[in-house]
């Protein structure tokens, strides 16, 4: 019998570990919250339409895709599986992916709660993210990102700030 473990490029954390993390982004919620960011939060899944071509041809290969829910091969035939074009199907069977990064994420936000927005929008986000990458030391297929950004502002000084959060952190 086969002794339980995680994915390749996947972590568990002990409660040591995850003490010292919760202090870390603590730290970074803090300064952000300092400087007025708010907080949000999106999906870990989004609609493949969103994430695809927003990142490059080697991008979009790094997204990980979900099945369609249910019977995902219905309308499908036997000979177009045996053809085994990927590229035809699985826009068929995968309709939503895991986000790569939490950027287009947060434009379709923006996009979709506009009217509900007061800009310059001021947003800050920690979140996990996964890629479909060949794992390697130091590098995983899930991990979590810490994201700051201004919308709405031409305003120079909004760089200056982001450079004044990264030393305050």
């Amino acid at each position: 019998m086969s002794k339980p473990s995680v994915p390749r490029g996947t972590r568990d954390f002990q409660a040591d570990e995850m003490l010292r993390r919760e202090f870390i982004f603590e730290t970074i919620r803090s300064v952000f919250r300092l400087y007025g960011y708010q907080p949000i939060e999106t999906p870990a899944m989004e609609h493949l339409s969103t994430l695809l071509g927003k990142y490059g041809e080697e991008g979009d290969r790094l997204i990980f895709r979900i099945l369609n829910s249910g019977d995902f091969l219905a309308g499908i035939s036997d000979e177009e599986l045996l053809e085994r074009e990927t590229g035809r199907l699985s826009p068929r069977i995968c309709e939503k992916g895991l986000r790569y990064d939490l950027t287009v994420p947060f434009a379709r936000f923006v996009v979709q709660h506009r009217n509900n927005l007061i800009f310059p929008f001021r947003r800050y986000q920690i979140q996990p993210v996964w890629r479909a990458d060949r794992p390697q030391k130091g590098r995983y297929r899930e991990f979590f990102q810490c994201d700051a950004d201004v919308i709405g502002s031409n305003s120079l000084l909004n760089e200056y700030e982001l450079v004044r959060i990264i030393e305050d952190v």
